[in-house]
């Protein structure tokens, strides 16, 4: 939760965010100053990718399957288009960028832009802000989850635009979290796979080409039914202040919201690191890398979009709600409705939640998260003091993680994905409301509820028993000293 600053000065600069209370300066920007933003986009990543698409075409299916998948994609309904990629192949366009880049001008321009070495790349640097990702783990992932992917939902011109890919149905929302939490993941798996033909390269670049893709197929469809997008409300989509957006509540948001709100401060010197790393991200994927130069520019961007760009519609509430209802009592954590909707009020606020429809649980469940964040708290900062405890829990996060969310079968992807064009945006697409299901239940013993409610017993316990033995020992100093003599 956002609590409350007695410390904070209000005055004339004082803005509130959806209960986020800062300070308006120089470094903020209003609407004014930064719409031009949401027209432009990556030209060069998009002209590389008509050259691949033009040079080096997936090869065509078979006839039945062709007109099948033709179909699909201008207007086959979201339940009956998640078959359809099937009779696609698959079109890996990093690697065809890899292996080709030297036979094209275009396509050797951008494989020079992410090859070169910018100046404030320090690789010291982007490890350790590989390593602050996994010292605190389960708090970050909780944050990308509940803050960064289903509060980034708010903003209404990107929910326009995720609704269309097949939004964030219940049917796939569980796995496009999963995928994108695998890119998060190879970014952060080791300082080789951030580097050049690396995983973390690698799948920065795909989605770049994804992105591309999904903005010429908007827009296709914008040329085929002007009704379908609006450009001139919404933008381009996939837009600069988009991406921009999308890298800051990824890293400032972490830093200064999810991670705080959880009990977690990072310390300066993480701080920059992490952002280090996010601004090394923003590079590979065609974003304006200039907002996260530094701290305070960073803070500043994240703070003036979520002042003036959040602003949850219709559109919004729905895929949020479904996001929640996609996660709800699946592994490997099985957490009940109302568990998942005290973590996203608790993240977000409850000014933001009530914006998206989420449900409002009782106190117990604050009580559950409120549980777990102090559990959480007690070893995070016990085990960044101690190095050889620091490290093996690095290690630990970092294995576990990979583990759970790419190679397990039951729980996660079970395989790495390309990032494919697969969520094809078409009439007819998502354009349907949230879907309502029943709260499922779980039948796993050991669910996000009760292992929560132990780490809040644990906590209960180890405070009810520290304060007696501090009790005992003052009492038996007061003795010694005054009935002792």
């Amino acid at each position: 939760m956002s609590w409350p600053n007695p410390f904070l000065q209000r005055d004339d600069g004082t803005r509130n965010a959806w209960g986020h209370v800062f300070q308006w300066t120089s470094d903020h920007q209003t609407p004014e100053q930064y719409n031009h933003l949401k027209y432009s986009y990556d030209t060069l990543g998009e002209e590389c990718v008509n050259i691949l698409n033009e040079h080096y075409p997936p090869e065509k299916p078979s006839t039945s399957s062709q007109k099948q998948a033709s179909v699909s994609e201008i207007s086959t309904p979201r339940e009956e288009k998640s078959s359809a990629p099937s009779a696609r192949p698959t079109q890996d366009l990093y690697k065809i960028l890899r292996d080709n880049h030297h036979k094209h001008e275009k396509l050797q321009q951008l494989w020079d832009e992410l090859t070169t070495t910018p100046d404030w790349v320090d690789w010291d640097q982007i490890a350790r802000g590989q390593d602050v990702f996994y010292r605190y783990g389960i708090a970050t992932i909780t944050g990308l989850t509940y803050q960064s992917l289903l509060g980034g939902t708010s903003g209404s011109r990107v929910a326009e635009v995720l609704s269309r890919t097949g939004g964030f149905s219940i049917k796939i929302a569980r796995r496009r979290l999963l995928e994108t939490t695998q890119h998060v993941l190879e970014c952060t798996k080791s300082l080789e796979s951030i580097k050049t033909g690396g995983a973390g390269f690698a799948s920065s670049l795909r989605v770049r080409l994804l992105h591309a893709k999904v903005r010429q197929r908007i827009l296709q469809l914008v040329s085929m039914r002007p009704s379908y997008y609006s450009v001139e409300e919404y933008g381009v989509p996939i837009n600069d202040l988009d991406c921009i957006g999308t890298i800051a509540v990824f890293s400032a948001t972490l830093i200064w919201q999810s991670l705080p709100r959880q009990g977690i401060f990072l310390r300066q010197q993480e701080i920059l690191d992490y952002l280090a790393l996010w601004r090394l991200v923003a590079l590979y994927m065609g974003t304006p890398t200039e907002y996260f130069s530094t701290p305070i520019r960073a803070k500043a961007i994240m703070e003036s979009l979520q002042l003036y760009e959040y602003s949850p519609s219709v559109t919004s509430g729905s895929l949020a709600r479904n996001i929640i209802r996609a996660m709800e009592n699946t592994p490997p954590v099985y957490a009940s409705r109302s568990f998942l909707e005290v973590n996203a009020r608790w993240l977000n606020g409850n000014q933001l939640a009530d914006a998206l429809g989420i449900g409002r649980p009782p106190l117990y469940y604050w009580c559950l998260t409120a549980g777990h964040c102090l559990f959480y708290m007690a070893i995070f900062y016990s085990s960044r003091i101690i190095p050889s405890l620091d490290r093996h829990q690095i290690a630990t996060s970092r294995r576990t993680l990979w583990s759970v969310v790419v190679e397990s079968k039951d729980w996660g992807l079970g395989s790495l994905t390309v990032f494919d064009f697969k969520y094809i945006p078409g009439f007819g697409v998502g354009m349907e409301g949230e879907e309502d299901v029943e709260e499922r239940k779980s039948k796993n013993f050991w669910t996000a509820d009760r292992m929560s409610l132990f780490m809040l017993l644990v906590v209960g316990f180890v405070t009810f028993f520290g304060a007696w033995a501090w009790c005992r020992v003052a009492f038996w100093v007061w003795w010694k000293i005054f009935r002792g003599s």
